[in-house]
């Protein structure tokens, strides 16, 4: 099965041209709404501790807003609860030398949990985001954008989660990420989305492809 999805990845990435339009399901929206919403609500209390303790725990506010590249490339700010420390450039995680050294007390917890995720509930309900679809690049990853512009993926709503996210995370170098956004492009459904989710709570619960 793994075999074949690379060969699907693979093939798309080579071949697929750029769409000219796209337009989100009304299916896709209204699971963003009922499911996101419905999350936001569940994790509430969570998203209180989270809040608190990064306050408690590092100077600064505790939610860190990132310049993202959206849908169509237009820029959004995206919230994250900040597990590194003010003075930390903005640059990708990889990027940085020595990334754990910008960590605050409890960075690094947040980001092995995938809690520092959270608030981006928020930007799914506004519609900034999806549950499911590529994550957003930063606003200077420049090889990455122009990398899904060419096979337009860009089209897409970013998403929380992902094709590429289940299959690697940071560790997938940015050809194949592409790759499996194509490959999530072309085969989105409802059933897609939710075996996506379900698969997400299981690498989160098993912390992999995360770097520090």
């Amino acid at each position: 099965m793994e075999g074949l999805y690379f060969f699907m990845v693979t093939t798309l990435v080579t071949s697929t041209p750029a769409l000219s339009a796209y337009k989100l399901p009304a299916w896709k929206r209204a699971m963003d709404l009922v499911l996101g919403g419905t999350l936001l609500v569940l994790f509430s209390p969570l998203f209180v501790l989270c809040w608190a303790a990064v306050r408690l725990t590092s100077r600064g506010p505790a939610l860190h807003w990132s310049r993202r590249v959206g849908k169509d490339n237009r820029l959004f700010a995206m919230p994250k609860f900040r597990t590194m420390r003010i003075e930390t450039p903005q640059l990708a995680t990889h990027l940085l030398q020595q990334p754990e050294r910008y960590l605050t007390p409890i960075g690094a917890l947040l980001r092995k949990t995938s809690l520092d995720e959270l608030p981006q509930l928020i930007s799914v309900w506004r519609g900034d985001l999806s549950l499911v679809g590529p994550r957003p690049a930063l606003f200077n990853q420049d090889d990455l954008v122009a990398l899904r512009t060419r096979y337009g993926v860009h089209h897409l709503v970013p998403g929380m989660t992902g094709w590429a996210q289940i299959n690697g995370r940071d560790d997938l170098e940015i050809p194949r990420k592409v790759g499996y956004d194509t490959a999530y492009m072309q085969a989105q459904s409802p059933r897609l989305d939710l075996k996506i989710l379900i698969l997400t709570f299981w690498k989160v619960l098993q912390a992999q492809g995360v770097q520090h």
